[in-house]
């Protein structure tokens, strides 16, 4: 019996740590369950080389949330964004002009409609091709048109047999 109550302890604890839920709030919006922040690879922009990546459910379909390192407050996310499927299907997303800034960072927010998101369920992410704009006059940061990709690492051996990518379709059926 004195063996077991630590035990109990013990399960409800990594229990309460495992169900922790992301959210995603869109300005002051309610907070949308959500998928873990990704950070996916993007080898061609220099600054930071990667985009941190985050899916959540609305009611009406769903959210992306891209966000990226900037040198300067008046470089952003700007215009369409293609979201490239496993399957060699592709989700072009409009640019609603839902951006934020914060912390050397850009964030900009993208809409899903719920067809849009029952292809995310079915199909892992493969790649996400975006636009970074500045209007600054001063050199500081690169703008140009970026693809990245869902990889983990930007390098691994020929005997590494783990997976190389995220789950993204798992994660989103599960929201």
């Amino acid at each position: 019996m004195i063996l077991k109550m630590p035990l109990i302890f013990l399960f409800v604890l990594i229990s309460t740590f495992a169900n922790a839920q992301q959210t995603i709030s869109v300005k002051g919006s309610q907070p949308y369950n959500a998928t873990q922040d990704y950070t996916f690879i993007c080898e061609k922009y220099v600054l930071s080389g990667e985009i941190n990546v985050q899916i959540a459910k609305t009611d009406k379909g769903g959210i992306l949330k891209l966000s990226i390192l900037t040198a300067n407050d008046k470089t952003k996310i700007s215009g369409g964004v293609y979201v490239d499927l496993a399957n060699a299907d592709v989700i072009a997303c409009v640019d609603k002009n839902v951006k934020e800034d914060a912390e050397g960072r850009t964030t900009a927010y993208y809409y899903f409609t719920p067809a849009e998101m029952n292809k995310l369920k079915k199909t892992d992410i493969y790649a996400i091709r975006f636009i970074v704009a500045s209007t600054s006059s001063v050199f500081g940061n690169q703008t140009n048109y970026f693809t990245a990709y869902n990889k983990k690492a930007y390098f691994s051996t020929a005997y590494d047999t783990s997976k190389k990518s995220f789950d993204t379709a798992k994660e989103i059926s599960v929201l």
